[in-house]
């Protein structure tokens, strides 16, 4: 199944008080396996960039100035999203403002029925604890140590990582299948080091599971030997 996994950065907290969609970061994944394509963009937001903002993403007004606008790019971003189901972090937040950046050139909003949210997947998985990217990514090990501050396609990078964690981890690529389907499958995953085909896996002759007559006749000498056995009474 493809999936893409997206995370946008942004000028403030909510697109129906003004603020504006600056970046979009995006990857694809077949099967829970990243395959290399990724979506990019930078966007001119045609207005200011609060200083608390920018001190989360780092990117400034005069930055955005020289990208292009949203309306320039939609249709390339579309058409990478495709008909996937989209995996964010707190994903509500980022359909919002991403159906709001549709809505303001008069296209059609993304169906909500196409929202993961990873956010929701965790809190159900470790209830109680911490759910920030950041916590997560420590709780599997993931190395975020280049996440100096926030950008999209990052962020996108560490989610599709965390995402295989909270659907089982990498042994979700050991099911149990016929050749033909592992051929298919090796498109993307014959070189994982969670991948080893069934025909590859070392045949065992079965073991014997019937007692031997040897076996059975002390068996019987055993039980005859208890006394006042409680089938008896």
């Amino acid at each position: 199944m493809r999936e893409v996994i997206f995370d946008t950065e942004t000028t403030g907290l909510d697109p129906k008080t003004g603020d504006r969609m600056v970046e979009i970061g995006c990857i694809e994944m077949i099967g829970r396996v990243e395959t290399g394509r990724t979506f990019h963009a930078f966007f001119n937001p045609e207005r200011d960039m609060p200083p608390e903002a920018e001190r989360v993403h780092g990117l400034s007004a005069a930055f955005l100035a020289t990208k292009p606008r949203f309306a320039e790019l939609v249709d390339e971003m579309l058409a990478f999203l495709g008909d996937a189901p989209l995996v964010a972090h707190n994903a509500g937040f980022d359909f919002g403002f991403l159906n709001n950046e549709l809505e303001r050139i008069g296209r059609a909003p993304i169906s909500m029925d196409r929202m993961i949210d990873t956010v929701a997947i965790a809190r159900k998985r470790h209830p109680g604890a911490k759910l920030s990217l950041d916590a997560l990514c420590t709780r599997y090990g993931i190395d975020r140590s280049h996440r100096v501050k926030h950008g999209a396609l990052l962020d996108a990078e560490l989610l599709a990582q965390v995402y295989v964690e909270l659907n089982g981890g990498r042994q979700i690529g050991l099911g149990l299948t016929d050749a033909a389907n592992v051929d298919t499958a090796a498109t993307t995953t014959a070189n994982a080091p969670w991948h080893r085909p069934v025909g590859d896996r070392p045949r065992r002759d079965p073991r014997p599971h019937v007692a031997s007559p040897e076996e059975l006749e002390r068996h019987t000498a055993f039980i005859a030997s208890i006394t006042n056995a409680i089938w008896t009474r």
